[in-house]
């Protein structure tokens, strides 16, 4: 006779239950070893009263705030004029130059004078001297009031007019010294040949909301070395 079959579903079913048998009992040990423990502690939702502070708050000081240094006089960040130089002849009497007089300093005044009101400017600082009759230096410090653009970034990195007097530029040599000063950005220009009686250096350095403009002529060709002095010691003065 054949044997019979096994009912494969009945062992199933036993296997079933004896897992969910065990899952229950594991479960009601856990709750009853958890039960028997002592309550933890939790922290308090009240918060210690802070006590606020009185008097006047300390003030930042200068490296921590740029703007100490730039929203004072803007002049005593102008590089000195070296001992025995004379002052040259462009410069005001008090230093400060408008915005109708710092667009005229420019080969288009009309369009620099459109620019300088759009991009908020501020206030102009200026210095200049000559040290004999071949070398002069022109300093300029631009602010701008930066409510709705970088405008300062702007001009350092892309100036699109060129100043009366200098010529033709192509980008010049990196400045080693200025390189390292913080919070500073610079590019540089020199008049390439054949530039006539003079040679024209020029830098356009940008600190925060300042913008300088430094330019360097000597008759023969304008040095390297003492130009990139004067930059490095003006950018020294907006960190």
């Amino acid at each position: 006779m054949p044997s019979r079959p096994r009912r494969r579903g009945r062992t199933a079913r036993l296997v079933g239950a004896a897992a969910l048998l065990g899952l229950v009992a594991g479960t009601c040990a856990g709750y009853l070893v958890q039960a028997g423990r002592e309550p933890t502690k939790l922290p308090s939702l009240s918060q210690p009263v802070l006590r606020q502070a009185r008097g006047e708050v300390e003030p930042l000081t200068a490296a921590r705030d740029p703007r100490l240094s730039t929203d004072g006089d803007l002049r005593k960040l102008l590089l000195k004029r070296p001992s025995g130089a004379r002052e040259a002849g462009w410069v005001p009497r008090d230093g400060w130059m408008g915005l109708a007089a710092y667009a005229g300093e420019y080969t288009q005044p009309a369009d620099k004078f459109g620019d300088l009101v759009t991009d908020r400017f501020r206030r102009a600082a200026v210095t200049g001297w000559k040290d004999g009759s071949a070398y002069g230096v022109d300093i300029r410090l631009v602010q701008y009031r930066q409510e709705d653009s970088m405008a300062a970034a702007d001009a350092y990195s892309t100036p699109s007019y060129g100043i009366r007097g200098s010529g033709d530029a192509v980008h010049g040599k990196h400045v080693p010294g200025a390189a390292t000063v913080s919070q500073t950005s610079r590019t540089t220009y020199v008049e390439p040949k054949p530039y006539g009686a003079e040679q024209v250096r020029q830098a356009f350095v940008a600190a925060g909301d300042v913008y300088a403009v430094i330019l360097q002529s000597r008759e023969g060709g304008a040095l390297t070395v003492p130009f990139q002095q004067t930059v490095t010691l003006q950018t020294q003065l907006l960190a």
